[in-house]
């Protein structure tokens, strides 16, 4: 993969992208876990927080709109359930709710988010973190960076 294609698979976080280098789906993913274990957790919080909200309809990314669409068009109820939860989730772990969405509607999402919630601050950053290399792992291999 070309710097481009790992700068499309870590969106919003650049300095991560410019860091892996070029490489195979799983070279990248690997450079980008060893730069993030190095990283200060404020370091670690801002590359969540990079990663579009839950549920926004604002302010996305094409990729993150499709992604966040693909599987329905969310009811109006789970949508504002989806902002709730959210607005719950940052002000109780102090960082953006990070999963991999593709192919799951926004309804199968509230119930991991409600189960989140009761988790540890420690485990939320490690899961979130896990969850952002995850997405950018389905970029790499799914083709749909280049």
């Amino acid at each position: 993969m070309s710097r481009i294609a790992a700068a499309e698979a870590f969106e919003r976080a650049p300095l991560l992208a410019e860091g892996v280098g070029e490489g195979d789906a799983e070279t990248l993913i690997t450079r980008a876990r060893d730069i993030i274990a190095a990283m200060t957790e404020e370091q670690q919080i801002a590359v969540l927080n990079a990663h579009p909200p839950i549920g926004s309809t604002t302010g996305l990314s094409a990729r993150s709109n499709a992604e966040q669409r693909a599987s329905e068009r969310a009811a109006r109820a789970t949508l504002d359930t989806l902002v709730r939860l959210n607005a719950e989730y940052e002000r109780r772990f102090g960082f953006r709710f990070v999963v991999f969405v593709a192919g799951r509607s926004r309804a199968d999402i509230v119930p991991v988010l409600r189960a989140r919630l009761q988790r540890s601050r420690a485990d939320e950053l490690a899961t979130g973190i896990e969850e952002f290399l995850a997405i950018a792992r389905d970029r790499l291999i799914s083709g749909s960076v280049r």
